[in-house]
């Protein structure tokens, strides 16, 4: 009985070539020759399809089986997609909400927090001259 294997495919039950085909073969020699083939012609989507995909999927004017079927992906391709698209709207919407400040009170709370940190640079310098003067003394360092 002749392969029914894909690229030039010899079946090692019978020693006989099969022609290229993408179904699968009842010899273990066929996958590992199919397996480049396979993916050579795999369809590459873009972020712009993926998106279109998952958008056409979430309207709901036709099934998700039927969407996948006419844009030749497997279900679970699909979801995959809308979960990754649906995720990164929630991040880019909570990035939204961290950066309402506007760029006059981020300018002023810079300033702020620089002058803070004048303030207590400051104060650890006068800390440790009063304990080096204390030890100087003979003072005890509590």
């Amino acid at each position: 009985m002749p392969c029914s294997g894909s690229v030039s495919c010899t079946c090692w039950k019978t020693g006989t070539r099969s022609l290229p085909r993408l179904t699968t073969c009842s010899s273990r020699a066929a996958f590992s020759s199919a397996a480049p083939f396979a993916w050579a012609t795999r369809k590459q989507y873009s972020a712009e399809e993926k998106i279109r995909i998952a958008l056409d999927g979430l309207r709901g004017e036709e099934t998700i089986a039927e969407l996948c079927r006419r844009e030749g992906i497997a279900q679970s391709i699909y979801y995959k997609w809308s979960k990754e698209f649906l995720e990164a709207g929630k991040r880019r919407l909570a990035g939204d909400t961290a950066r309402s400040a506007s760029t006059g009170e981020v300018q002023d709370l810079r300033r702020e927090a620089r002058e803070l940190k004048e303030v207590v640079a400051e104060q650890t310098l006068e800390l440790r001259l009063l304990k080096k003067s204390m030890i100087a003394d003979g003072g005890d360092i509590e």
